[in-house]
């Protein structure tokens, strides 16, 4: 796979001049799930996050990074964005709302900039992995750089899954 690709958000931490390293994988299996990824990055699973995108009681969309082991708890994330409720936009719609498509959703360099929130376990690492914002690519960064790139903030956001 080409090492010096560009994405949006390859682009934004590059112009921010912050530290990064890009993995990749072969998802020509289809597998793209994220302890798919884990599993052929061989990665810690805690600290591989995934990007999920909702929609506010408000109308607005909010975006929550969570690891991928874990799924979103509907209500803390709520809480933490200070809306009401939110839910999961439908797969069809994350193109339209983020330019991005699903495996290859990244926080940074969505077409608009969304409230976003990382779940607060990514406080604890040096570094942690997300999508690139192409199926196949994953940014590895320090969570405080990510915050200071999108001003997302941390919460207790995941549950894990059951």
């Amino acid at each position: 796979m080409k090492a010096n690709f560009k994405t949006n958000a390859t682009r934004l931490i590059e112009r921010a001049g912050l530290t990064h390293q890009i993995h990749t994988y072969d998802h020509s299996d289809g597998r793209i799930d994220g302890l798919a990824i884990v599993e052929k990055l061989g990665q810690d699973p805690a600290r591989v996050f995934k990007t999920l995108v909702t929609k506010g009681a408000d109308g607005g969309f909010y975006v929550f990074v969570v690891p991928v082991a874990c799924e979103l708890d509907l209500k803390a994330a709520a809480r933490a964005a200070g809306v009401k409720s939110v839910a999961m936009i439908a797969v069809k719609d994350i193109n339209a709302v983020t330019g991005y498509i699903r495996g290859g959703c990244s926080p940074i360099g969505m077409k608009k900039v969304y409230p976003t929130v990382v779940d607060q376990t990514a406080k604890q690492f040096d570094t942690i992995t997300f999508s690139a914002g192409k199926i196949g690519y994953q940014i590895e960064m320090n969570p405080m750089d990510l915050a200071e790139l999108i001003g997302c903030s941390f919460a207790p956001i995941a549950a894990k899954e059951s």
